[in-house]
């Protein structure tokens, strides 16, 4: 059984949390998610199934999208709803103050890693020192707003709902959280939920009941073909000669190839009949597509 099983996270559950329930499902135990998804978030988790895990430190950088709720006035240890509150403002601001802070927010932007959060420092998790009461200094990160628009508002209750595309390794919460302090009465995360992710939508996705009401048979009808992950590489197809090459672990010779590759171009490749071999990159100084990942069924 290989393959990409597109999960909808649902709430409460951590992304190692839903790799157990399929291995449980699945019998198989080399089984990898794509990123961590906060217990509090649902949606998209892409996972990786049996040999498929060999290609999850090759995914691209996909952006990543999310409808995110916040609600003005408050502000938790965690920069969400399920923190401790550590302030309560008034609101003196609206739509029309919420909707034109949001170009501030777009593009380029440094963030400060929140301290409830996995990365580490000194060899230990920020949640981990957070939870002893410990606060440290963080760097801050460089991070990138693709795209960031107001969805849905109620004036009454401070409370807004965004659509958000953003680069690997945003936090969301704490996005939600710097535009609060820069209103001037602090915002707190209500709900998040992933839409995108490595190129796949909620539309690809099964719930947890879903996937436990299936045996492995059915499991395995729904499997994603791994080379699903990497469209936005170009395909090449090579001939039966170069395929059983390629397949031994041998490159193949660039002026011999289907199409043209420029110099370090990634790209899937393929047998006559179609059938994915592996991923290759082009060396235009030996003259050579060299194996990156082979695909091994």
């Amino acid at each position: 059984m290989n393959g990409i099983l597109c999960v909808d996270k649902p709430q409460e559950f951590t992304s190692f949390d839903v790799v157990a329930v399929l291995r449980k499902l699945t019998g198989i135990k080399r089984i990898g998610h794509t990123g961590t998804l906060d217990p509090m978030a649902t949606g998209v988790l892409p996972v990786m199934v049996g040999n498929c895990t060999r290609f999850l430190e090759l995914l691209p950088s996909h952006g990543k999208r999310y409808t995110a709720r916040l609600q003005l006035g408050v502000a938790t240890d965690t920069q969400d709803i399920w923190g401790t509150v550590i302030s309560n403002r008034p609101v003196a601001v609206g739509k029309a103050q919420v909707e034109a802070l949001l170009p501030r927010f777009t593009g380029q932007i440094q963030q400060l890693p929140p301290m409830y959060s996995a990365v580490k420092q000194d060899g230990k998790r920020l949640y981990e020192l957070a939870r002893q009461g410990v606060e440290v200094e963080r760097k801050p990160r460089t991070v990138t707003i693709h795209r960031l628009c107001l969805t849905q508002w109620d004036e009454s209750s401070h409370q807004y709902e965004v659509d958000v595309t953003c680069s690997a390794g945003t936090y969301i919460r704490t996005l939600l959280h710097d535009m609060g302090e820069a209103l001037g009465c602090g915002a707190v995360m209500t709900s998040l939920r992933r839409t995108e992710a490595c190129g796949f939508s909620l539309d690809a996705c099964r719930d947890i009941p879903t996937l436990r009401s299936l045996d492995r048979q059915e499991l395995e009808k729904i499997l994603l073909p791994i080379d699903q992950a990497f469209l936005e590489y170009q395909s090449i197809s090579v001939s039966d000669a170069q395929s059983v090459r390629f397949q031994n672990g041998g490159a193949l010779d660039l002026n011999r190839l289907s199409r043209s590759l420029s110099s370090d171009q990634m790209v899937r490749v393929y047998s006559k009949s179609d059938r994915f071999l592996g991923l290759g990159r082009a060396d235009s100084r030996a003259g050579q597509l060299k194996i990156v990942r082979l695909f091994l069924p």
